[in-house]
């Protein structure tokens, strides 16, 4: 039987609370050997993975890992909140009870790291020193060497974060086993694959992956759903699968913080990484803090709100990044940075990676290239188009490669927050930016983001999927719940930030090209709502928030047709109109909702429909008058 006691002295990791849950679950699981991990122990490991073909070398200091072919992506459906209140069910968490799940968990669990290492690793997801570290300590128990490898890149690793903890009790247990991945009925009936959050408990109890999410348990089952509930249980903070970026004016030196939610395919990572387009480049500096979380919380002293990324680290998609889309990316995963690619193309002679999107054409010369599942390209077939690289392909990096990340970004203060956006993927009524100073109405706003989807059978194109604050797989508790918690937290502000919603999708209906060339240019839009918020400019109201005038928005060397620009500052009503009723049917399915969100729904429906009644008796007017 494995000395646990002997190797967490070796290691030095002191914690009674700590020992106590790592000697614990190394009978469950029966692993043969337990090892503490530190950042100091990259290299090692590194070695270790590539002696042994975990991992594969991908140029200079960089690395390329290929996951089972059924294990590439998160789980939502076998991904679960279990609490022992059933108050905590909602629409999206799949809630289940603990006393239920955590028995299954330990069955599912037990034996199955025999001959394996289990690899102890604390880690913190937030900068020492922070008002929220309370809530940011976390030990990892995993069998896997690559999992560890990710988890150096994301989080911050040593056992000096559990050492000295306030309360030495108050840490995440964590527990991640990878399972017979070949043998776990993925996808059928029979699936055995569990990914679970015991939220009142804060455990993680995660068994049948070793990719992504699943596996790195600091990430989202920390840093989102455990710090969700955490977040709400306390009436402390937000955590919000939002990006976070900084703005500096080099004249003025006025920095301006905006953070954000956005449904996936919605821009999110490229605008966090985005740069000043060329025209502004002398006069503003985008800076990067994260592209995936932000917790947000009052600071007393001030009355505003402040955000961190938890992460030290950015697990980013590939497919479609390449130096138009996202240039600071590709920097940051450059020669010597350490990154691990997963899931991309591999060519095994010249180590190189490849994704769709990165190049406009994949390599001619398919010679040792292999795809995703480690088919050789050479031998598909001529008709296969199959892609070389899994649609959700990652690289991981540490925010330190990222070049232009703020230089404060472990300050662990926070940096306050002047603008919370959210961005959906809609090709008409939604403009461009429409900016809201209502809080209920702000949070309304939301709880109602989504992404279109087409219904043609049911004859409705565009209607909305709606992902509220794109929180839909990350929410720990009831819906009202979230949204009173929203309304709570933002409320307590005497400075609260400006809300906005942004698009950069609208299509022309005629030839399908978008109206706004998006990338870069999108800093135009944020540089026009945090100008708002100082009073620099008006804009003008509507229904829905107030939207730019063209005169205010900064268009040196921007190329767009006139006619592009005049559709993405205006509204359709009578798309809006519409958009309310599919609003009301999903904030329906929501128990307890706060009132302020119901009031916040009718004052807009009512003002969409009084603006479309008058534009209606305008027209009337204009036909009845005939021709000039």
């Amino acid at each position: 039987m494995v000395d646990v006691e002997k190797a967490l002295d070796e290691a030095g990791l002191k914690n009674a609370s700590v020992r106590e849950y790592v000697a614990h679950w190394a009978e469950i699981t029966g692993a043969d050997r337990v090892e503490v991990v530190g950042a100091a122990d990259d290299a090692r490991l590194l070695a270790e993975a590539l002696d042994a073909g975990e991992l594969q070398p991908a140029g200079d200091g960089l690395y390329y890992s290929r996951s089972f072919h059924k294990d590439t992506a998160r789980s939502e459906e076998r991904t679960i909140v279990a609490t022992s209140n059933p108050a905590d069910k909602g629409v999206y968490n799949n809630w289940r009870p603990s006393s239920e799940m955590k028995p299954l968990l330990v069955d599912l669990m037990r034996g199955a790291s025999t001959g394996k290492t289990m690899y102890v690793v604390p880690y913190l997801m937030a900068p020492p020193g922070s008002p929220l570290e309370r809530y940011a300590a976390g030990v990892e128990l995993t069998d896997s060497r690559t999992v560890v490898l990710h988890m150096i890149r994301m989080a911050r690793v040593g056992a000096q974060y559990l050492d000295d903890l306030e309360d030495p009790d108050s840490f995440v247990r964590a527990v991640h086993v990878t399972g017979d991945l070949e043998n776990l009925g993925q996808g059928t009936p029979h699936d055995q694959r569990y990914f679970v959050t015991v939220a009142d408990e804060r455990t993680i109890l995660h068994f049948g992956s070793s990719y992504g999410g699943n596996a790195l348990l600091g990430k989202i089952a920390h840093g989102l759903r455990q710090a969700c509930y955490d977040g709400w249980a306390s009436k402390a903070f937000l955590a919000e699968q939002f990006m976070l970026l900084g703005i500096v004016d080099k004249e003025t030196g006025k920095r301006y913080h905006v953070c954000g939610g956005f449904p996936s395919a919605s821009g999110k990572t490229n605008l966090a990484m985005t740069l000043a387009p060329d025209a502004l480049g002398d006069r503003y500096t985008v800076e990067f803090y994260g592209d995936d979380i932000a917790w947000l919380w009052v600071n007393p002293d001030d009355g505003r709100v402040y955000g961190m990324n938890p992460e030290n680290g950015v697990f980013g998609v590939a497919k479609d990044t390449n130096e138009k889309t996202n240039p600071t990316a590709l920097d940051a995963i450059r020669p010597g940075s350490g990154a691990i690619f997963t899931n991309v193309a591999y060519n095994e002679d010249t180590h190189e990676v490849w994704w769709e999107g990165k190049t406009k054409h994949p390599p001619a010369d398919v010679a040792g290239w292999r795809d995703w599942k480690g088919h050789l390209i050479s031998e598909r077939d001529p008709d296969d188009q199959s892609p070389w690289a899994h649609p959700n392909s990652r690289f991981t990096t540490t925010l330190a490669n990222v070049p232009n990340v703020a230089t404060n970004f472990e300050d662990p203060a926070g940096v306050p927050i002047d603008a919370i956006i959210f961005g959906g993927r809609t090709s008409d009524r939604e403009p461009l930016v429409r900016a809201i100073h209502d809080i209920a109405e702000g949070v309304y706003d939301g709880l109602t983001l989504g992404a279109e989807a087409t219904f043609a059978a049911e004859g409705v194109d565009g209607q909305l999927r709606y992902d509220p604050m794109s929180m839909r797989p990350f929410m720990a508790y009831s819906e009202g719940d979230y949204a009173a918690h929203w309304l709570d937290i933002i409320g307590r502000a005497t400075d609260p930030p400006i809300f906005a919603h942004v698009n950069w999708f609208q299509r022309d209906p005629e030839d399908g090209h978008f109206r706004w060339p998006g990338y870069r240019e999108n800093l135009r839009a944020l540089l026009w709502l945090v100008e708002l918020k100082d009073g620099l400019v008006s804009g003008r109201q509507t229904p829905v928030g107030v939207l730019p005038l063209e005169e205010e928005l900064r268009l040196d060397g921007l190329e767009i047709d006139d006619e592009d620009l005049d559709v993405i500052l205006a509204l359709d009503l009578e798309r809006w109109c519409q958009e309310m009723g599919f609003r009301e049917a999903h904030l329906r399915e929501f128990q307890n909702l706060p009132e302020e969100i119901w009031e916040a729904h009718r004052r807009v429906a009512a003002g969409l429909e009084a603006d479309r009644l008058e534009y209606e008796r305008q027209e009337e007017e204009r036909l009845e008058a005939g021709p000039r």
